[in-house]
Parts: C-alpha cells; structure tokens; sequence
C-alpha cells in the first residue's frame, strides 16, 4: 500500500490521506478535531511538530524536518529532538518519510541527511515509522521496491522498513481507493 495526497491519482491501490498543514497551532487543534479517518499532519516549524505530537489523534507527523532553516554547529535541525520523540512514542503517533518531498526538494542532500537523523532518533526512541511516496501528482508514485530502496537510503534497516511500509493504525477509518478495472 502507498500512500497519496490526491484522489484523482490512478493506480492499483492507493491510500488516500487529508493532509493537514498550518503554520498556527491554533488552526492545528481545530483542523484535528474537524478531521476524521488517517490524520496526517505535514511537519513545519517547533511548535507545530509539538502541538501535532502531544495530541492522541495524530496518526502520522509527515517530514518533520521539512521546515527546519538552519543546522546547529553540532547536529542537525531535524525538526525532531528527544523529547518529541519520547512524545511520538507515548502517544503512538508514527513519523512519516515522504520520498516525493524529498525529489522535490532544492536542496535534497539536506533534506536526506535529516531523514537520517530522525531515522537515528525514531529508532533509539522506539517511535513507529512510515515510508511512502506521498505523492500529489501521477508520476511521483512509487511502488514497493522504490519505497523499500529509499527506506534503506535513509538508513532504516530491513524489519523497520517492512513495518513502515505496512502501517495500519486505524484500519477501519482508512479510505482505500482502488482503480484498473479487472
């Protein structure tokens, strides 16, 4: 199963999820409680990777690194740090891995080296992690192979990346939407 961020795309099967951004936490807690199904909050800035770890509702925090500016003189800003990791696992919300924000990106070797980050802290603090395409047009969707090549890239290892390619939290909310006839 991948993941998508439009229902118009055509494939197989496809799992279509609402993403939530904000920039206000505020907006972030409303949005929360209007939305039903897969919550999936796109990861901006300190205060809204917290806001959408601390809430229960939250399914998946999607590339928490994503809006993170500068790295530190020692580490990198990857938009995850301990204590939002420990959060992630006491709340068993997932953080996602999008292989198409990263093949958008201008500055892909940053961005990976940040996903390699939270990988590190996703792993040490036992938090659950996600791997998909998230793809909003049609040639960005990738199948398994791809996915389980990038999971590896960012340095999962083979047991992290079966588990983040089959993530089901609320099984019975996910809308799956399947196309091709036959």
């Amino acid at each position: 199963m991948d993941f998508v961020l439009k229902k118009e795309l055509s494939n197989s099967s496809l799992i279509y999820v609402n993403l939530i951004e904000t920039k206000n936490t505020k907006d972030l807690r409303k949005k929360i409680e209007s939305s039903g199904g897969l919550i999936v909050i796109k990861g901006a800035n300190d205060d809204i990777n917290r806001a959408a770890l601390e809430n229960r509702r939250t399914d998946i925090l999607l590339n928490p690194e994503n809006e993170s500016e500068k790295d530190f003189i020692h580490f990198r800003n990857s938009g995850l740090n301990q204590v939002l990791c420990k959060l992630a696992n006491k709340n068993k919300t997932a953080i996602g891995f999008s292989f198409s924000i990263l093949m958008n990106s201008e500055k892909k070797e940053l961005v990976l080296g940040r996903m390699m980050q939270n990988v590190f802290l996703c792993r040490k603090y036992k938090v659950k992690m996600v791997l998909g395409s998230f793809a909003k047009k049609e040639n960005e969707i990738k199948n398994e192979k791809e996915l389980m090549s990038f999971g590896k890239v960012i340095g999962m290892n083979g047991k992290e990346i079966k588990e983040g390619l089959n993530f089901r939290k609320k099984e019975k909310n996910i809308m799956i939407i399947k196309w091709g006839g036959n």
